[in-house]
């Protein structure tokens, strides 16, 4: 593989990954944090680059917020004019259906990013001398890069890098990789400890001591709370919800409003719905105020919150729950029989068996949810090519300056029905 020092390059566009991206003779060359239309210096090594020098920058460049920007791996594009960046993240959307074959009404992005991240995940790693750094990644590494702070943040989240610091260096002893996940809820910083392992009862003393003086609304250890000082309350339409100890939640709350407010708007007369990979009920908590929905999800602490959140709350209709894996026993055909519509909300990998089984069902309106455009129309070619008609899909910025966009798409079958009368004819 050969090093060219100081190669003049010419931008062609932004990639996937929000790195510049030009075609060489030798192939693609990837160049994070250079902007299309721009003309660099960059070191190449085979297909990756890095920035020297821009010496013509686009118009649509923009000064960096954070004094970590090309160091911390936590943003993408940060440089890039407001508008031009959520048009990057719609064609992220048109890329990926246009790979699979697709072709609808994509709306334009919608920006959720609201008063900032509620939650984040800081790294904590030991040094030889028990010193603790605490932070994100260094982009393109496993090196932390120290956080103190975050323009991206949430103000409940500020004081949450101060927080991990300091369990991060009481724990300091054991010697081991620490993932210390914060959420900033309406009672104050819920904390989960991951990676330390079974804790013996001095180090829980004083964690729990630590809680206090810190006042944390609840700190868990791989989701076993070793203190609740406080319900760490969140709400979701007319309910309120404890969420298990390091469970999912959206990313930030105009995000979860947004995602909520596209799915309803799609299922204003469905009386009987379906929600998979329901998580603590994004969608089922505000659909239950118009319908009877059956929640479907893996993990049952978070059906558990949610289940216990309807009933607290007043004007819902019947939520019903179910534990089940759908990567491993999607809802069949004959099941889904029962509903009206169906949305389904994955992880990245994606839905792809419930995916085959929508396929097969007579179901009229089905929504799909993502966070990963490629799973996302891998799923929808499914659907599409089984009679469904992907009628829009509109994607959704909850996580700034990152790659990663969300995605709504709204899928309606009505060939299947049409047959089905002239059978009974």
């Amino acid at each position: 593989m050969t090093l060219d020092l100081n190669a003049r390059l010419m931008i062609e566009r932004l990639g996937a990954r929000g790195e510049g991206v030009v075609r060489t003779q030798r192939g693609l060359v990837f160049v994070p944090f250079a902007l299309a239309g721009e003309t660099v210096l960059a070191e190449v090594d085979g297909e990756r680059g890095k920035l020297v020098e821009v010496l013509d920058a686009s118009p649509d460049r923009i000064a960096p917020i954070c004094p970590l920007w090309g160091e911390c791996g936590g943003c993408a594009v940060q440089t890039l004019r407001r508008e031009s960046y959520l048009a990057w993240k719609r064609e992220l959307l048109v890329d990926a259906l246009r790979a699979a074959r697709l072709e609808t009404d994509v709306r334009p992005c919608v920006d959720t990013h609201g008063a900032g991240r509620r939650r984040a995940v800081f790294h904590a790693r030991i040094d030889a001398r028990g010193r603790a750094s605490v932070g994100f990644m260094r982009a393109r590494s496993h090196e932390i890069i120290g956080i103190d702070a975050c323009p991206l943040f949430a103000p409940g989240l500020t004081r949450a890098p101060a927080v991990a610091r300091s369990i991060a260096q009481t724990l300091a002893a054991l010697g081991k990789p620490l993932d210390i996940a914060a959420t900033a809820t309406d009672a104050g910083l819920d904390i989960d400890i991951r990676g330390a392992g079974k804790l013996e009862f001095d180090l829980t003393q004083k964690l729990i001591a630590l809680a206090a003086a810190h006042d944390l609304a609840r700190l868990s250890n791989h989701g076993v709370a070793l203190i609740e000082r406080r319900q760490p309350v969140l709400e979701i339409g007319r309910a309120k919800i404890t969420p298990p100890a390091g469970g999912f939640l959206q990313a930030t709350v105009v995000g979860e409003q947004a995602l909520g407010d596209l799915v309803i708007a799609e299922m204003q007369s469905e009386r009987r719905i379906a929600d998979l990979f329901a998580g603590v009920g994004t969608f089922a908590l505000r659909l239950a105020e118009r319908a009877e929905v059956h929640a479907v999800e893996h993990d049952q602490a978070a059906l558990s919150a949610l289940s216990k959140a309807a009933r607290n709350a007043s004007g819902l209709r019947r939520i019903t729950t179910e534990a089940r894996d759908l990567f491993k026993r999607p809802l069949l055909r004959a099941e889904l029989a029962n509903y009206d519509a169906v949305v389904f909300d994955p992880p990245r990998a994606g839905a792809e068996a419930q995916a085959r089984e929508l396929a097969a069902s007579d179901v009229p309106l089905v929504v799909g949810v993502s966070c990963n455009a490629q799973t996302f129309s891998r799923d929808a070619r499914v659907l599409v090519d089984a009679g469904y008609a992907l009628e829009h899909a509109t994607p959704v910025d909850q996580f700034r300056f990152s790659a990663h966009v969300e995605i709504v798409g709204v899928f309606r079958r009505a060939a299947r029905k049409k047959a089905k009368r002239g059978l009974l004819r």
